[in-house]
């Protein structure tokens, strides 16, 4: 296990390079991100070991994620809590190259498009999901979902018994989009999730995008979201309700179907549900290595390995019996505070690095 401390910045994101196998870009925020500066550090894992800083960059305002150039091996995107997101050149010095704003308020991700590598995302809180292109200063598309999401039912439907006894904790306001991702399979097709318990599917090459939206979390807001890199139908989610639920989209109705009683939605069922944080789970993310395994940060101050063992049970078309417990295969305790950021390392398989409210990235190995 490697160590470096952002000393007076709490960590709130941390990248591998896609083109170096030993740099790492990590997002930091003053007091917690609620108010100051931010910090993007630039850092590299040297051979006998050690994590040394090649380089940093101060912002005005707390940083909350970070998204590496596929163009480009030295040009980094961050996002910050001002609303802009800076594109910096990490050999360069003190200021971004190229400053993008249109969000209202806090951008809380950014992801670089890994197919057309041409144009990347970004998610907000005041609702709306926007496609950037790095050599126009104006988004090219904004996504944003309506306020009422109010499912249109018979009273035939209404009228019947419930399917679940769950309670429904409603949420009427879905202004903070929490993650949107591009997916790795196909390069029009964003994923985003957000405080109303929406998992919403955008296709952008379509006159009206949203091309499926399901509750998630039945209610909870849901805070992370990744495709599986295999599998282009299975994506992940995690919630504050403490869970991470893995979905298969071919079952998932469009969006006009109206199977659940308006008073009793508990959305879609999930393929497979991974319990065992004690908080609200703030990261998920699929191994590029495998497709039945993947990685999640949480407000409990650990960080988890999962075995998805849905892929298997679905290869031979057997029944799902899923051992409980058998899903977990490891999990690392050694921050002190919320973790908050994880990545997979592109290059050494098995290898993963964290940060977190304790101003500490660890890289670690998870397999």
């Amino acid at each position: 296990m490697l160590a470096f401390k952002t000393t007076g910045y709490n960590g709130y994101s941390c990248k591998y390079s896609p083109f170096y196998d030993n740099k790492l870009a990590v997002a930091t925020a003053a007091n917690f991100g609620l108010v100051g500066n931010g910090r993007l550090y630039i850092l590299s894992i040297t051979d006998d070991g050690r994590i040394i800083q090649d380089n940093y960059f101060d912002t005005q305002d707390g940083l909350f994620d970070i998204s590496w150039s596929e163009l480009h091996e030295n040009q980094v995107l961050t996002c910050s809590g001002d609303g802009s997101i800076s594109l910096f050149d990490i050999t360069l010095s003190n200021f971004p190259i190229k400053r993008f704003k249109e969000h209202q308020r806090e951008v809380f991700s950014v992801y670089w498009n890994l197919v057309d590598k041409s144009i990347f995302c970004s998610s907000s809180w005041d609702s709306t999901v926007k496609v950037w292109s790095p050599i126009r200063d104006n988004s090219l598309i904004t996504l944003s979902s309506n306020k009422d999401t109010t499912i249109k039912t018979d009273k035939n439907i209404l009228d019947q018994p419930p399917l679940s006894t769950k309670p429904i904790i409603p949420n009427n306001n879905n202004d903070c989009v929490y993650q949107a991702s591009f997916s790795p399979h196909d390069p029009s097709i964003i994923m985003s999730v957000n405080s109303a318990s929406l998992c919403q599917i955008w296709d952008t090459r379509a006159t009206n995008p949203l091309a499926m939206q399901f509750i998630s979390h039945a209610g909870m807001e849901v805070l992370s979201c990744d495709f599986n890199k295999y599998r282009s139908s299975v994506i992940a989610t995690a919630s504050v309700d403490k869970s991470i639920k893995i979905w298969d989209l071919r079952m998932i109705p469009d969006l006009q179907h109206n199977f659940l009683a308006q008073k009793n939605r508990v959305g879609p069922s999930p393929i497979n549900k991974l319990i065992g944080h004690d908080f609200a789970v703030r990261k998920v993310q699929w191994s590029p290595h495998a497709s039945d395994t993947l990685m999640s940060a949480s407000y409990d101050m650990t960080c988890k390995i999962w075995k998805d063992q849905t892929d298997e049970g679905a290869r031979y078309m057997s029944n799902m019996k899923l051992r409980y417990g058998d899903s977990l295969i490891n999990n690392f305790d050694m921050h002190k505070e919320f973790v908050l950021g994880c990545d997979w390392s592109l290059w050494g398989r098995g290898y993963v690095a964290s940060t977190g409210w304790d101003e500490m990235l660890y890289v670690w190995k998870a397999i």
